[in-house]
């Protein structure tokens, strides 16, 4: 009985979660503007900075997201950092002895780059969040599992390779990416470089667009009841950052790659949160070197639901790119055969 108590606890504890509408009557003001205003050149007093950042806060929730907003501001990505981990992970893939021997030996360059120049890789700043909020008495976690993007995970699941945060406010999970929400890397010819670009998108995201592009390698930590596969996980279409500004998420077609004939019509359809105007939308398709903009067909929508079609006329290749306001949404690869 008492087994069968505890397990209806642990489901109860993991599905009782909610998004950031769950404190829409909550200014994050304060918090962000102290996150703005704290500045420190090393990262050699956490608990000091945790004191700083939240002192002056009244709520766990505007505490969590002064902490939150200050790592996404003050972190810099590392990326051949990263690419330099992915690239011996994957070499070691397959024994377990060598991989653990390897992390161990990189522990202590991750921490001296952490610590002492504020670049790391998405578990650093993972590792920031929960150890700052562990100093203010919240409960976080650091999430393992898979990134998707357009470079990753992209029709077959590689190797875990991303970690965010599970946070736990007024007995309910939350998730959210303090590495997503920092900005993204810059890659040209000469050189890469971070572009700090904050965004709030992903924090206390909704599980349900989570997931597009999070896979946790422990399943619950979802926070969904009805799982997707990994397999839904690497064929749908790949979302981005805006997707999460927006709160826009594809619901047709499932698939990222899409065959039709020439001549056809294909149907799209989006769940959205946020009030969108039809000039808000506009299609841009790419063949080669060629781009083109389209407006969409539009269909009568439901409550919450944006609905639109378009035909493709000519035969080829192409990357359909849903824009939301200039933003990329959502991509789409499309192959036209003749009928």
């Amino acid at each position: 009985m008492k087994t069968l108590l505890w397990k209806l606890f642990l489901f109860i504890h993991f599905y009782s979660f909610a998004q950031i509408e769950d404190f829409s009557t909550v200014s994050f003001e304060k918090a962000d503007r102290i996150a703005s205003n704290l500045h420190v050149k090393e990262l050699t007093n956490l608990p000091n900075i945790a004191y700083k950042l939240t002192h002056a806060l009244n709520t766990p929730v505007e505490k969590f997201r002064a902490i939150y907003t200050w790592v996404a501001l003050n972190i810099e990505s590392d990326y051949y950092y990263q690419e330099k981990i992915l690239k011996n992970r994957k070499k070691r893939i397959k024994d377990t002895v060598a991989l653990n021997a390897w992390n161990e030996q990189n522990l202590s360059v991750f921490f001296e780059k952490l610590v002492t120049k504020k670049k790391t890789i998405c578990t650093g700043y993972a590792y920031l969040v929960r150890e700052l909020a562990g100093f203010v008495g919240i409960n976080c976690k650091i999430i393992d599992g898979y990134g998707r993007n357009g470079n990753q995970n992209i029709g077959e699941l590689e190797i875990p390779n991303h970690s965010w945060n599970a946070v736990s406010l007024n007995n309910k999970w939350y998730l959210c990416d303090p590495t997503w929400s920092s900005g993204y890397a810059f890659v040209s010819r000469k050189k890469v470089e971070f572009i700090h670009k904050y965004t709030d998108g992903y924090f206390l995201a909704d599980p349900t667009l989570f997931i597009k592009n999070h896979y946790p390698l422990d399943e619950q930590w979802t926070l969904l009841k009805d799982v997707p596969t990994t397999t839904t996980f690497v064929s749908a279409p790949l979302i981005y950052n805006a997707s999460f500004q927006h709160k826009i998420m594809p619901i047709k077609p499932e698939k990222f790659r899409l065959i039709v004939g020439q001549n056809q019509f294909v149907n799209f359809e989006f769940k959205i949160l946020n009030e969108l105007k039809k000039e808000d939308v506009a299609i841009e398709i790419i063949n080669g070197n060629a781009k083109s903009m389209s407006i969409p067909i539009f269909l009568k929508s439901e409550l919450n639901r944006l609905k639109f079609k378009h035909k493709f006329l000519k035969r080829g290749l192409f990357d359909v790119h849903i824009k939301i306001k200039d933003d990329v949404v959502a991509t789409f690869v499309v192959k036209v055969n003749k009928l």
